[in-house]
């Protein structure tokens, strides 16, 4: 039996693979510890650049922590030249650490 974080996943991941875009994914996990960002390839099934609050040796997985990741795997992107990308947030809501993650990308530099 599937519970319900996995279905919110799988839906997410559908309307991204519908929309045929063969951009990069940017894929977030978070755990009560750690904030973990990926940037990955589809078409390759290859992952181009990754951080995390565990990485940068950040304390908590706090909404600060959320900030630095996002900045921080903005600047692995423009290393690797990767400027649009897809926004896959998972079974997460699009709030809170999940958003400031997202907005902290966007102003250095990712488009979504």
């Amino acid at each position: 039996m599937v519970n319900l974080a996995t279905k919110r996943a799988q839906r997410v991941r559908n309307k991204l693979r519908k929309s045929k875009l063969s951009r990069t994914r940017l894929s977030v996990y978070i755990s009560n510890n750690n904030i973990y960002a990926q940037l990955i390839d589809d078409v390759h099934s290859k992952t181009i650049a990754s951080s995390s609050s565990k990485v940068l040796k950040l304390k908590s997985a706090n909404i600060e922590s959320a900030i630095k990741v996002g900045q921080d795997i903005a600047k692995k992107a423009a290393k690797e030249k990767v400027i649009d990308v897809v926004y896959d947030r998972g079974s997460y809501l699009y709030h809170g650490k999940v958003k400031a993650l997202a907005e902290a990308a966007r102003e250095n530099g990712l488009k979504f």
